[in-house]
């Protein structure tokens, strides 16, 4: 019998650190090649990792809700002579991180507990921060979780003046102690995996972009009808359309006019990346939360195969089982409440993109049309917009070219 020691793998690009979402084996389980262990959460989505070996687990790195650096031990396994044959000594596995990148990350890696050995020998981190301890004592003295502060140093490093900017921000977290919460009605929930991610991310867009929204109401009687023809027209391999491969088709059209609307901003570097290209974030919701699947490429795909994409990612993201490539890279992010939506959003910008669509609840509503009141289909459009980026001026055409489109719906195909 030999020991073999699993580092967390790198799982993407950029990634050097991955926070543990769940546990799938326990102290003494024995696991087969090639079976699941852990989910792990990077800043992109749930990934499922897999045991290389055969053995029976001895050390779990830490607990759920922890992060860890690509590169550390993940789980500790005696395996047997046979299938240890293919793996190093145990003293070559626990060398530091080879990247680069991650030996850097653990030289920043600084935890107010160390690493405490429980009843059954399982190493818990509880508390994995990158920054310094004066900035650790300062954070304890103000009563604030550093886990909700993003830093700005490297590789998300929090150093005080970010920790100022987020006391300044009225973003003060007074903590209750255990004997506080015992005797409130106050249930206490770790915020961690896709909602930890979630919330880093709406500070950071919120905080750093300055958002002007700009809503115009859309009649969709026309292309109500339009969508009812197709879909009873439609073959059994086809997809039913909804609105919103419409409203991706309209899109890659106004783009053309509006190329700043289909870019990211490199706010560090003051660039800005123009998109040939059309790939469509469709803001999703799951158990886990919202997730963004994307769409690539959507003007090479005609109404039907939109269609067919789209409900394909988003199920995919529903169900847990989109790969990172498939929840990265949009240009442009769509977000719908559906039948829920109220009148009107205020939807956050997907960073580093310039504007989001938002769409609001579809409705019969009387206008007045030629002087007289009827009856049609109408809905509104919220868009939000980065103002260092986007004009309100240029805001307000753009959405005027996708109301006139949506509202004329055979010009979507010319």
């Amino acid at each position: 019998m030999s020991a073999f020691s699993f580092k967390l793998p790198d799982l993407g690009e950029g990634i050097v650190v991955s926070e543990i979402v769940e546990w799938h084996v326990n102290l003494g389980d024995t696991v087969e090649e090639d079976q699941h262990i852990v989910d792990v959460m990077t800043d992109k989505a749930v990934v499922e990792v897999t045991s290389p070996v055969a053995g029976t687990v001895k050390k779990l790195a830490c607990e759920a809700g922890i992060e860890i650096a690509v590169g550390s031990e993940l789980i500790l396994l005696e395996t047997s002579s046979t299938s240890s044959s293919k793996t190093a000594p145990i003293s070559e596995q626990l060398e530091q991180p080879s990247t680069k990148a991650a030996s850097e990350q653990l030289a920043y890696i600084e935890t107010e507990d160390k690493v405490a050995q429980t009843s059954d020998s399982v190493g818990v981190i509880h508390k994995t921060v990158l920054t310094s301890p004066s900035v650790r004592k300062h954070a304890r003295e103000l009563k604030i979780d550093l886990s909700l502060v993003s830093g700005s140093g490297k590789g998300g490093r929090i150093n005080n003046s970010d920790l100022d900017r987020f006391v300044a921000n009225g973003a003060q977290q007074v903590s209750l102690t255990p004997s506080e919460l015992s005797s409130s009605n106050i249930t206490p929930f770790k915020v961690k995996g896709l909602r930890k991610v979630i919330a880093q991310r709406m500070l950071e867009s919120k905080r750093n972009i300055p958002h002007y929204s700009y809503i115009e109401e859309v009649d969709l009687t026309a292309l109500e009808a339009l969508r009812a023809h197709l879909n009873k027209e439609r073959t059994s391999q086809q997809s039913k359309l909804t609105l919103l491969p419409f409203i991706m088709k309209a899109l890659v059209k106004v783009v053309k006019q509006f190329p700043h609307c289909n870019a990211h901003y490199d706010e560090e570097n003051a660039l800005l990346s123009q998109h040939q290209n059309v790939h469509l974030g469709i803001a999703t919701m799951t158990e886990q939360g919202l997730m963004v699947p994307v769409v690539k490429d959507v003007q090479s795909l005609d109404i039907w195969q939109c269609a067919s994409e789209l409900s394909q990612v988003t199920q995919l993201a529903r169900n847990s089982k989109a790969s990172p490539a498939q929840l990265s890279g949009s240009t442009l992010t769509i977000t719908s409440l559906g039948a829920i939506g109220g009148i009107a959003t205020t939807p956050i910008i997907n960073a580093p993109e310039t504007c989001i669509i938002g769409i609001n609840k579809m409705q019969q509503r009387p206008v007045v049309i030629d002087g007289q009141i009827v009856v049609r289909t109408m809905m509104n459009l919220s868009s939000s917009f980065d103002h260092r980026i986007v004009d309100g001026y240029d805001g307000a055409l753009m959405i005027q070219s996708l109301k006139s489109l949506l509202e004329n719906p055979g010009a979507i195909f010319v």
